[in-house]
């Protein structure tokens, strides 16, 4: 592996691997665009990035409509949701050269371990999480609002003592296009940590019909964002986690500050796709379960939001 110059492809080319794989591309990487239903148009036109923070951006990328195409790959990263992940292993098999770094840029817990066993012995399993407002506005263009941090941590891999320098590897490659990153200790925990985030306003935007600054503006909402919050930090406790002391409320003030954002599953709801229930709300709730603690407000708001997900794909 040429860790100067790495080839770079994106597992899931939407809002997520859209933003951070044209990043890369602008800064000189050797990237890779595995798409579907929007190969054609990225293919002709290219793709954009309407940012807020770095501008218009806009490039002839290389985009591939299978994985048996792309060339093999150093680093792969997995920008599609956590809901497709059985379908995903194949293409990243297909894509991914000899000890290969896979980075899972999705939400919620369980995903690596639901992944893992699928992989080759030679290949690098790391997380990623993105703080980051974008959304897909169009076939090949993603609109970007604000923020963009993308941390790493060390799952799984043949040589684990090495996991803290393949991190840092990848830290580099994102720092080298622009983007904060850090690596993180403990992945488990941080992915609990964003967790306080998620769980409220990504279900709570689907059930109320509701962004950020809708849900931070009416008193009843944000009392139930920071009861939320609280269950949250609660089960990550209960499973050995213990967060920093004032961070649900840290990301409650910055939640204030944020511009108007609607969570991607709003967008998940809103065209009739499947909700990462299973990561964000159920791997959660049956940890923290296991480990003595009942968490009913986020047990309510997941079974509210199961039936609404049948429904809304059933009609």
């Amino acid at each position: 592996m040429d860790t100067r110059n790495p080839r770079i492809g994106i597992i899931g080319s939407g809002a997520i691997g859209g933003f951070y794989g044209l990043m890369l591309a602008r800064a000189g990487f050797d990237v890779h665009f595995l798409l579907r239903s929007e190969y054609r148009i990225v293919h002709e036109h290219g793709m954009a990035v309407d940012s807020a923070v770095h501008g218009q951006l806009h490039m002839k990328v290389q985009a591939y409509a299978s994985a048996a195409d792309m060339p093999p790959c150093d680093w792969l990263l997995v920008g599609a949701k956590a809901t497709s992940n059985r379908e995903l292993a194949p293409l990243i098999l297909q894509a991914a050269a000899p000890g290969a770094r896979v980075v899972l840029l999705q939400n919620g817990l369980g995903v690596e371990e639901q992944l893992r066993p699928s992989l080759r012995a030679d290949m690098h399993l790391l997380g990623g999480l993105c703080f980051i407002c974008v959304n897909r506005q169009a076939p090949g263009v993603v609109c970007h609002q604000a923020l963009g941090t993308v941390n790493l941590g060390y799952h799984s891999g043949p040589a684990e003592d090495r996991g803290a320098a393949i991190v840092a590897q990848g830290v580099a490659l994102f720092w080298a296009a622009g983007i904060d990153s850090q690596a993180m200790d403990d992945l488990a925990q941080a992915r609990w940590q964003k967790l306080v985030w998620n769980m409220p306003y990504n279900g709570l935007s689907v059930l109320l019909q509701a962004s950020t600054t809708a849900l931070m503006t009416d008193p009843d909402s944000r009392d139930l964002v920071r009861a939320l919050m609280a269950e949250v930090v609660q089960g990550a406790q209960a499973c050995g986690h213990v967060l920093p002391n004032g961070y649900a409320e840290q990301l409650f003030r910055l939640t204030e500050k944020m511009p108007d954002y609607w969570p991607s599953m709003y967008h998940d709801h809103a065209q009739r796709r499947p909700l990462e229930l299973q990561a964000i709300y159920a791997e959660p709730l049956a940890r923290a379960q296991a480990a003595g603690c009942h968490l009913p407000q986020l047990q309510m708001l997941y079974q509210t939001l199961a039936f609404i997900d049948r429904r809304n794909r059933s009609g």
